[in-house]
């Protein structure tokens, strides 16, 4: 067994080296990024001042989270009702809206959290861009799919057949 001081040591060499990796990687993969300065600790002003609440926004909060848990939910019987009525345009036309809108939702998220503007400045609305436009590229895309094709259920049946 060992004794309390070798695990400190073993558990401080850990985070030394768990350190010096991230020191090695870091400017690497932010490198070239300019960054806004944040305070130490990121904390603004002192323990004395009063708390100022971000104002309200209509797309943030409790409604915003409750749309993505009803397209979550929603998405399920129409995953699978071509298994059980077949493939239906409507079904599927509905069902590849509500994916494309539930992964917007979850790569707005991702956004929002790793890229913040407090941070990255206008960085943030670059990505944001970036998303609205990657996801109007593959509304077309699927659009060509419903048209063209069979639709997604019918795409996905050939690859299970294949």
């Amino acid at each position: 067994m060992l004794s309390l001081t070798s695990r400190i040591g073993l558990s401080s060499s850990r985070t030394i080296l768990s350190s010096q990796t991230a020191a090695l990687f870091r400017p690497i993969l932010i490198r070239g990024i300019k960054t806004i300065p944040q305070p130490p600790g990121f904390i603004v002003g002192t323990v004395n001042d009063a708390y100022v609440p971000p104002p309200p926004h209509k797309l943030e909060g409790s409604l915003h989270w409750t749309s993505e848990r009803l397209v979550a939910i929603g998405m399920v019987p129409l995953a699978l009702a071509p298994f059980i009525t077949g493939t239906s345009s409507v079904i599927d036309s509905t069902f590849s809206a509500l994916l494309l809108y539930h992964c917007y939702a979850g790569f707005q998220s991702c956004i929002i959290d790793y890229i913040p503007r407090r941070v990255y400045g206008p960085l943030h609305n670059y990505a944001m861009y970036l998303l609205t436009f990657g996801t109007g590229v593959a509304g077309y895309g699927l659009y060509q799919i419903e048209s063209k094709e069979d639709g997604v259920a019918g795409i996905i049946s050939k690859v299970w057949k294949a």
